[in-house]
């Protein structure tokens, strides 16, 4: 289905449990590549917006979600990054008093985009992240660009090219430019198979944070 943005300015709120069928809907159909299994549907949506209203974030064009960004607060372990989406990212790990935001989703209708709501989504969830006095954000990045290499580059020559400016990825390029550091490659991060299930560890710091306060 085609949305054409109405030339409004975008509204952000926090998330509610009213907007969790439609953002089932933006995420299966942004992430259509993506095995549902692995994605948000409505009954997890509205255990976020129970849980952790204050650190998830809406894009509204006329009162109509057209993105979302997402994340739950956890530990996590840098010394052993690899993991799987599916065993990190659930509500159930959540607890306010860890010191990470991991970022589950950032997602944006294609026609929404450059528009900078990305952008301001991200924003946000630094907001948070300073507010909380929480040590930055950590998430498995996407790699979309990444389809049109596989098999010819292994995912961290791919992130290197990236990272060096080579090489431009869609959604790793935009992260950089956003103040993330892209580590290394996440192998069987989630059921893509046009990317090789492969994705990337980003980390943003808090420069704010405190971990004696």
């Amino acid at each position: 289905m085609s949305r054409t943005p109405s030339g409004d300015e975008i509204r952000y709120e926090q998330l509610s449990t009213k907007y969790a069928g439609a953002l089932e809907e933006l995420e299966l159909s942004v992430f259509s590549t993506i095995d549902p299994h692995h994605l948000y549907h409505a009954p997890e949506l509205v255990e976020l917006a129970e849980i952790f209203p204050e650190g998830n974030f809406v894009a509204l064009d006329r009162g109509e979600p057209i993105g979302m960004g997402l994340g739950v607060l956890i530990d996590f372990d840098f010394d052993n990054p690899q993991h799987e989406l599916i065993n990190v990212a659930s509500n159930e790990h959540h607890e306010m008093g860890k010191p990470w935001y991991y970022g589950t989703d950032i997602s944006v209708y294609p026609e929404y985009r450059g528009r900078g709501v990305g952008r301001q989504l991200y924003e946000l969830r630094k907001t948070v992240v300073r507010d909380l006095n929480k040590a930055g954000i950590v998430a498995g990045g996407m790699l979309p660009g990444y389809a049109e290499h596989f098999g010819a580059m292994s995912a961290d020559d791919y992130i290197d090219k990236v990272r060096s400016g080579e090489l431009y990825d869609p959604t790793l390029t935009f992260q950089i430019e956003n103040g993330f550091e892209a580590v290394c490659a996440l192998a069987d991060y989630i059921d893509d198979p046009s990317v090789g299930n492969n994705s990337v560890l980003i980390v943003w710091h808090n420069p704010d944070y405190d971990p004696a306060a």
